[in-house]
């Protein structure tokens, strides 16, 4: 028999784990990646290097100690087997996995795992519009939501947090938040500006959630006057106004599912009490009715300002904004997410391709340049916006700065900075200071590497006074900074 030395071995194992059906991937014992296979790369949406000597919790930063199979079989030396898991990679990609992760042993000693999975993201995905289909041919409720001719239609959920496009750290946080929160049926509160997708992360958690098969009913509280709204969401018994019939209204049409009050403090005070009493105990009565009816429903919120100043203004009781606030989840605005820009513009071309019968391929570099300088007040919808203005007048494949709306083309003018441009009527003059001062800390501990004395000093202010202005513009938790003596946001 011929004698072939360790590196002909490692080769000829290479080549075979690099073409067998399951991704594998092997840690040592602290943790850090030492083999990665093509299959595992392909399945998690990376190259092989990104992953090779880094730890596992940075690759899947939506695991934990407890839910990681690599750090329970390290822990314990025992094997777990036909684990089915979501993870969520630091590139934002959500993937269903069945897993067997065994523990690695020389001489005796524990060195690491292996972990052999296959992904089950597409069958799962399938099975779920199989469930979907069934639920919507044999749930009578179908028939009785038709009745109601007031409310726009409304059904299953479209979105999932996959169709969340970005992988800002903003957004793997909440991805991974949104995916925790969406197995429990407690209230959620979405807060974000306009045009920041907040449906698409009230439509994900519907999803992700035990209640995905079951109705998904939206609604505008600004749409409706208080009256019609009530009859709307709690429905009407027959001769309890003129021409009122017995009908059921939202709560009970989503019992078992998910209901989402968009604009949730343009609900007028009377009628937000009478919210608070069905969020409490479950129970309403119709409009006329004597009769309580017992619903179990899931309640996400949404608005477009801070939660507490809608609550300062009067706009939101305070009763009910800690009975919505069980979780509350804030999506970021598109300026402070900018790498995120050129993954949403693909994402858009390719859409508009598709209904517009183009073929553009991408955009330049002087657009993209623009995007970047420009402040997006109206968010990824406002991005959305001028690729489809863009699709509609090009003639080329590549979107040029000719091709864009007037206002972005004027980031090109040298006289016309991108970053201090204001459009007036759009903001307050408060809103553009904050603005300013927002994006100038940003840059400022950006460019001090996060050192809080040295951006200080930067900056020409007092420490404590950095400190402040981080915590009041919710900046602190974008900077890793350790804690003084007294527990307060510390110095380095």
């Amino acid at each position: 028999m011929p004698n072939h030395s360790q590196t002909e071995v490692d080769t000829y194992l290479e080549l075979v784990l690099n073409h067998i059906a399951e991704a594998v991937q092997v840690v040592n014992f602290e943790g850090i990646t030492i083999y990665y296979n093509k299959l595992a790369a392909e399945m998690d949406d990376f190259q092989v290097s990104d992953v090779l000597g880094k730890h596992i919790m940075q690759v899947y930063p939506s695991l934990t100690l407890e839910t990681s199979s690599f750090m329970t079989v390290l822990k314990t030396g025992k094997p777990l087997l036909d684990l089915q898991q979501t993870i969520v990679t630091s590139t934002g990609k959500i993937v269903n996995i069945i897993c067997s992760t065994f523990p690695l042993y020389r001489n005796g000693v524990l060195v690491g795992a292996c972990d052999i999975s296959q992904d089950i993201t597409k069958i799962k995905e399938l099975s779920d519009r199989v469930i979907n289909l069934h639920s919507e041919l044999l749930d009578t409720r179908i028939r009785e939501r038709q009745k109601i001719k007031l409310v726009a239609p409304e059904g299953l959920a479209r979105y999932t947090f996959n169709d969340l496009i970005g992988s800002h750290d903003s957004m793997i946080k909440l991805k991974i938040l949104g995916q925790r929160i969406a197995v429990n049926s407690s209230s959620v509160l979405v807060a974000g500006e306009t045009g920041t997708g907040k449906e698409l992360v009230v439509q994900s958690i519907h999803n992700a959630s035990a209640r995905k098969n079951e109705p998904f009913v939206a609604q505008n509280c600004a749409a409706f006057p208080v009256t019609l709204l009530e009859s709307i969401l709690f429905g009407t018994v027959k001769g309890s106004f003129t021409g009122a019939e017995d009908r059921p209204g939202l709560f009970e049409l989503a019992h078992g599912g998910t209901l989402f009050l968009d604009e949730i403090n343009s609900m007028p005070m009377e009628l937000q009490s009478k919210l608070l009493r069905v969020l409490q105990d479950g129970t309403l009565r119709r409009i006329g009715d004597n009769k309580v009816r017992q619903v179990d429903t899931r309640i996400i919120t949404c608005m477009n300002m801070n939660p507490e100043d809608a609550v300062r203004n009067k706009e939101l009781r305070i009763d009910l904004y800690y009975r919505l606030n069980v979780v509350s989840l804030t999506v970021p605005p598109l300026r402070e997410r900018k790498s995120d820009i050129p993954a949403l513009a693909n994402y858009f071309i390719s859409m508009y391709n598709r209904k517009l019968c183009c073929r553009v391929s991408g955009i330049s570099e002087e657009v993209k340049q623009t995007f970047y300088k420009h402040l997006w007040p109206g968010n990824v919808r406002e991005l959305q916006h001028a690729i489809e203005h863009a699709m509609n007048i090009i003639s080329g494949q590549i979107i040029e700065l000719e091709h864009l709306p007037s206002h972005l083309r004027q980031k090109n003018d040298p006289k016309i900075s991108g970053d201090n441009q204001v459009i007036l009527g759009e903001h307050s003059l408060p809103e553009i200071l904050n603005n300013v001062e927002k994006r100038c800390l940003n840059q400022a501990m950006e460019q001090c590497k996060n050192n809080i004395s040295k951006t200080a000093i930067l900056l020409g202010i007092p420490r404590q006074t950095l400190q402040y202005k981080l915590k009041m513009y919710d900046l602190s938790s974008n900077y890793s900074m350790p804690k003084n003596r007294q527990g307060i946001m510390g110095a380095e």
